[in-house]
């Protein structure tokens, strides 16, 4: 494996619960993202899964210095952005940049194409007048549109082709990570393919590292290199995709990918139904955070969380079992 890029390290974000009381103050917080680690190496595309709610775009956050960790640590070449100031961050998120799940959200209505992907070059003064002009003409080209499209609004495009813009937005610093955020789940399953086949395109051409949250497995499994599953704020288990569609270790793993629909519907797969509901991210179970919906529960369960712990080369488990 390549240089490490990106270390995280016991990373946590609690978002403090405000009373509804006036003047009673609430002990009570949300565990967004409860004690992560993994690294993320140059080249790859790393992918985070999960269900709903389980904090996937908090940890993208995280990483990009949009919401300041609770504990832990983001290192990037080496360098804790926890720590940075204000200035230095916004200089390490010219090399770490995101893509949006909502193309539309993303998008400015009231300004033109070429003042939306140029704004980086401005903030950063990069280049001048004309060459940012240039610059934003060779953007829109590299992700399939034309440079007359340069003069027109948000609203007279379509949804892929507004991602597309959001992707030639994020390449224009000329960045080493892009962060991807569900970014093709609210297109159009054909449009989809597009967009992914252009991202793929891209890492090639620019050797660029991609984290790409989803819960999409069947995305994840054509993008991603290796898969991290999260579950309620935790990392369960790591691996590359192949080990991980092929032989899951964590339960709940299991699950989700017994829940992918099969090309064959008439072959005979186990399915794994999950029974309850996710726990509350205020008052997480103590223990493991898997175990009242686990079909393997232990009595260790309940009482002692499990580490996540290397069982294979590249593939690592948070799991009693292991």
């Amino acid at each position: 494996m390549t240089e490490s890029i990106i270390k995280v390290r016991d990373l946590k974000k609690h978002f403090p619960i405000h009373s509804a009381i006036p003047f009673v103050k609430s002990h009570q917080s949300v565990k967004a993202v409860d004690g992560v680690n993994f690294d993320v190496y140059k080249g790859e595309t790393l992918g985070i899964v999960g269900e709903s709610g389980c904090g996937k775009s908090t940890l993208a956050r995280l990483i990009n210095q949009l919401v300041h960790p609770s504990a832990g640590s983001v290192e990037f070449k080496g360098k804790d952005l926890a720590t940075l100031s204000a200035k230095d961050v916004r200089a390490a998120r010219k090399s770490i940049q995101m893509v949006f799940q909502n193309p539309d959200a993303s998008l400015d209505p009231r300004k033109t194409i070429e003042f939306l992907i140029a704004e980086p070059l401005v903030i950063h003064n990069i280049g001048t007048k004309e060459s940012r002009k240039q610059r934003v003409h060779e953007l829109l080209e590299t992700v399939g549109l034309s440079s007359y499209h340069a003069r027109r609004y948000p609203h007279e495009f379509s949804g892929g082709q507004k991602q597309r813009i959001n992707i030639a937005r994020a390449l224009a610093l000329n960045p080493d990570v892009i962060i991807c955020d569900e970014p093709v789940s609210a297109l159009d399953v054909s449009v989809q393919a597009q967009v992914i086949n252009l991202l793929k395109s891209l890492q090639k051409e620019f050797n660029l590292t991609y984290i790409f949250i989803s819960h999409d497995l069947n995305v994840v499994r054509y993008m991603c290199d290796r898969i991290a599953v999260m579950y309620l704020g935790k990392v369960v288990e790591t691996g590359t995709f192949q080990q991980l569609y092929e032989d899951p270790k964590h339960p709940y793993t299991k699950a989700l990918l017994s829940a992918i629909p099969k090309e064959n519907p008439f072959e005979q797969k186990e399915r794994v139904i999950l029974t309850g509901d996710v726990p509350s991210p205020v008052n997480p179970p103590s223990g493991c955070a898997f175990h009242e919906r686990c079909q393997y529960v232990m009595d260790i369960c309940k009482t002692d969380s499990p580490v996540l712990q290397t069982i294979e080369p590249e593939n690592q488990v948070a799991c009693h079992l292991y």
